[in-house]
C-alpha cells in the first residue's frame, strides 16, 4: 500500500484560508513595518490580529480542540504552518509561534487538569502569552542542558529558584513561565532537572536585559531573566521531581519541527520573490530566467524545498507514531535550517541590487532566517547527536555479531 501524503479536507481548507489571512491582512502590515513587529504595535497587534484569525476560523490550528484548536497533528501542522509562516508576522496572527505553540503543545501533553484549566486555557486562547526558560549564561546550560545551574531548593508547600537565565524568547511581557530548575545532582550530571510553572508577575522574576538579535518578529525579544527566591508550590511542578529532561522531549522535537514549517514558508515567498523577478526582467537578449546560472539558481531552490519537505514530513511522520523520532527531527532541522539559508541568498543574488536594497523584503527575510541555524540547537551540535547515533547502533551490531559469534 503506498504511503498517504495527501490531506484532508478540512487540511486543505485551513491553508486556503490561511493563504489568504496572510495575504490580505498580515503581509501589508509586516511590509509597512519594515518586519519590526514592536514598531509595528507588538501584543496590542498580536491580539487584533488573533480576533480576526478567530473570526475566519484559522486561530490556533494546533491547539486541543477543547481548548478552541483545531487539534491538528503533527503531519497535518506542515501546510497550515508553512501558509502561516509565509509572513514573519503569520505566526503571532495565528498562534502559532515561538514559543508559545511548542507551550501549548508541552501542557496539552504533560499538565495536570488543575494546571490545564490555570495555564494551557488561557494560552491557547491567546489571552497570555508564555516563555520556556532552559537556556543559561555561560558556564550554564545552553547547547549541553546537563550545565544547569539554576536551583530549585525544597521549602515548605513548595520549591524556591534562584538563577539566570539568557536568549528567554518572549520573556517580557510573558503571562507564565515554565522554569527548567536543578533538582538533584551538580552542574554536568545528566538529569536531576524539573520543569516549573511561574507567574509572570510572580515575585523574584525580573527581566534584566533584552539581547538585540538579527531578527525582529518576536513578540517579548529574546531576554536575560534573573530568579531571586521565586517560590513555586508543588502543584506548580510540571510533570514529576528530576525528570524535566524527560517530559522536555514531549516538547523539543516537535518545536523543532514546526520551527522548520514556518521558517519554510519564508524560504518559499524569498524563491517566489525571486523567481517573478527574473522572469520579467529583460538583459542579455532575452529574460534573466532564460540564462543557465539563472536557472540552476531556481533549479537547487526547488531542489532544496522539496528536500526540506521531505524531510519534515518524514519527521513528523516518525512523531505522530509515538516515536522519539530523535534523529528525523535533528536531520530535518539541520538540513532545513543550512538550505532556508542558501534560498535567501540565491534569491537575492537572482534581484541583483534590488535584492539588498529595501524595495525587496530579501534582506530583511535573510536577518530573519539567519538564527534559525542556531536557533533549537545549532547545526554542529544536531550533526554530533546524528553521528553519535549512528555509531552507537553500528556498535551495538557489532556486539550482537559477536556474541553470535561466541554462542
Amino acid at each position: 500500500m503506498a504511503v498517504q501524503l495527501s490531506y484532508s479536507s478540512d487540511v486543505t481548507d485551513l491553508v486556503k484560508k490561511t493563504t489568504a489571512f496572510i495575504a490580505d491582512v498580515v503581509l501589508p502590515i509586516e511590509n509597512a513595518n519594515d518586519g519590526d513587529i514592536t514598531a509595528a504595535g507588538g501584543d496590542d497587534l498580536r491580539r487584533d490580529l488573533n480576533e480576526k484569525a478567530k473570526q475566519l476560523g484559522i486561530f490556533a490550528p494546533h491547539a486541543p480542540v477543547e481548548f478552541g484548536g483545531h487539534g491538528l497533528s503533527m503531519s497535518d501542522r506542515v501546510p497550515v504552518f508553512e501558509a502561516g509562516g509565509y509572513s514573519t508576522f503569520g505566526p503571532a496572527a495565528l498562534h502559532i509561534g515561538a514559543p508559545d505553540e511548542g507551550n501549548v503543545h508541552m501542557l496539552a501533553h504533560i499538565a495536570d487538569d488543575e494546571q490545564k484549566l490555570k495555564y494551557l486555557a488561557p494560552l491557547a486562547s491567546g489571552d497570555v502569552r508564555s516563555a520556556f526558560a532552559m537556556t543559561e549564561p555561560a558556564p550554564g546550560a545552553g547547547s549541553d542542558p546537563n550545565q544547569l545551574r539554576t536551583a530549585a531548593t525544597k521549602v515548605d508547600g513548595g520549591w524556591k529558584i534562584n538563577g539566570e537565565k539568557r536568549f528567554i524568547t518572549g520573556a517580557d511581557g510573558a503571562g507564565f513561565y515554565i522554569i527548567m530548575a536543578r533538582t538533584a545532582g551538580a552542574p554536568g550530571d545528566r538529569g536531576g532537572a524539573t520543569m516549573f510553572l511561574a507567574p509572570g508577575d510572580t515575585p523574584g522574576i525580573e527581566v534584566t536585559r533584552h539581547i538585540h538579535t538579527t531578527d525582529r518578529a518576536m513578540i517579548g525579544g529574546h531576554c536575560e531573566v534573573r530568579f531571586t527566591d521565586v517560590f513555586v508550590p508543588d502543584a506548580d511542578v510540571l510533570g514529576e521531581v528530576d525528570q524535566g529532561y524527560r517530559y522536555a522531549q514531549v516538547r523539543l522535537g516537535p518545536a523543532r519541527m514546526t520551527h522548520v514549517m514556518r521558517w519554510l514558508g519564508i524560504a518559499v515567498r524569498c524563491h517566489d520573490i525571486a523567481v517573478e523577478y527574473v522572469a520579467q526582467r529583460n538583459g542579455f537578449g532575452g529574460t534573466l530566467g532564460d540564462l543557465g546560472m539563472t536557472q540552476q539558481m531556481v533549479a537547487d531552490n526547488e531542489i532544496d524545498l522539496a528536500a526540506s519537505r521531505a524531510l519534515l514530513v518524514k519527521a513528523c511522520y516518525e512523531l505522530d507514531e509515538g516515536h522519539h523520532a530523535s534523529s528525523e527531527t535533528s536531520i530535518a532541522k539541520t538540513f532545513a535550517a543550512e538550505a532556508y539559508s542558501r534560498i535567501v541568498d540565491r534569491s537575492i543574488q537572482m534581484c541583483g541590487g534590488l535584492g539588498v536594497s529595501d524595495d525587496l523584503p530579501l534582506a530583511r527575510l535573510q536577518r530573519e532566517l539567519r538564527p534559525f541555524r542556531i536557533y533549537d540547537g545549532p547545526s554542529e551540535v544536531h550533526r554530533w547527536a546524528i553521528a553519535r547515533r549512528a555509531i552507537g547502533r553500528a556498535r551495538k551490531r557489532q556486539a550482537s555479531s559477536d556474541a553470535g559469534e561466541h554462542a
